[in-house]
């Protein structure tokens, strides 16, 4: 865990033994049950350290995230960047929401073994941006998901309380996604931010988190059928 100890704490982020512990937990759990489940393709000590824990983490250093904030994770896989971030925010009110049960199995397991506590849902998230104890519920929606940021944001914005925040983990290659997203960021009531740059250690890569204000309230038919999105994206 040095490497993920003083990367972090070179970008002003401070972690205790018992969080790196936790962390060392928490990659070894991934290694041993992803090689009978596929939960990432990533499976190299160092880059989970990089890849994984470290790009969670340094959402902080962009967001100042505090204490009881509500925070949905959605599309989190194997728990990225939620778990990670609830590791260094303990006092953080977490969901975790993913389409896949075997991902919520494993992360179920893995709050048992870090002894971290979180909520999980195995659902979709247009189901349960409609949801009443769900619909503009949360001060930050956090996602690492592959879909183009349009899309992205018609799936997470309806979760966000006015005032709250989404954050979108992205690659090098942002620009014309955010380019294609201004209309999609005005209906569902957001406001660009900002953009962030970094890299990763160890030339892992470049990395970008764009960061959404809440300004207004969702419009109630959004978010749409997943066929409704996939036919015509805002």
């Amino acid at each position: 865990m040095k490497i993920l100890f003083e990367e972090a704490n070179k970008n002003g982020i401070s972690l205790s033994e018992n969080q790196l512990e936790k962390f060392k937990i928490y990659m070894d759990f991934l290694i041993e049950y992803n090689s009978h489940t596929n939960l990432t393709a990533i499976k190299n000590p160092e880059d989970i350290m990089i890849k994984h824990f470290f790009d969670s983490i340094i959402i902080d250093k962009f967001l100042n995230i505090e204490k009881n904030n509500k925070i949905i994770d959605i599309g989190t896989g194997a728990g990225f960047p939620g778990v990670p971030i609830k590791i260094l925010k303990e006092n953080i009110d977490l969901t975790l929401l993913d389409s896949l049960n075997k991902r919520i199995v494993f992360l179920d397991k893995l709050s048992e073994k870090i002894g971290v506590e979180y909520s999980t849902i195995h659902g979709r998230a247009e189901e349960f941006g409609q949801k009443n104890d769900y619909r503009e519920n949360f001060d930050l929606a956090v996602s690492r998901a592959v879909a183009p940021l349009n899309i992205l944001c018609e799936y997470t914005l309806p979760f966000v309380k006015v005032g709250g925040y989404f954050a979108a983990l992205k690659g090098p290659d942002f620009e014309k996604e955010l380019s294609n997203s201004k209309n999609a960021i005005e209906i569902l009531g957001g406001k660009l931010e900002k953009c962030e740059n970094f890299e990763l250690p160890y030339d892992k890569g470049s990395r970008n988190i764009i960061i959404i204000k809440k300004i207004k309230h969702t419009p109630k038919k959004y978010p749409r059928t997943s066929l409704q999105i996939s036919k015509s994206s805002l």
